[in-house]
């Protein structure tokens, strides 16, 4: 995957999941966390983006998910 995404293709990948699962970020390999999303918010112009903003942390991210991003051996 590009360092960046972008909102076409992140929603490319959405429609593949259950839209009622909860949508959580997972944050630092080092620290693996999972975080609530928060607000959407796009900025116009030439340099122009959609951020998603954090919302509190959750917890630990599962093992599984570690495994799938290549994150096991933190």
């Amino acid at each position: 995957m590009p360092r960046e995404i972008t909102v076409r293709q992140l929603i490319h990948q959405l429609q593949a999941v259950d839209p009622d699962l909860p949508a959580y970020l997972a944050i630092n390999p080092d620290w693996p966390q999972t975080h609530r999303i928060g607000h959407v918010i796009e900025t116009s112009g030439p340099d122009g983006a959609v951020y998603l903003a954090e919302n509190g942390q959750e917890g630990v991210l599962p093992t599984e998910v570690r495994t799938q991003l290549d994150w096991a051996d933190v």
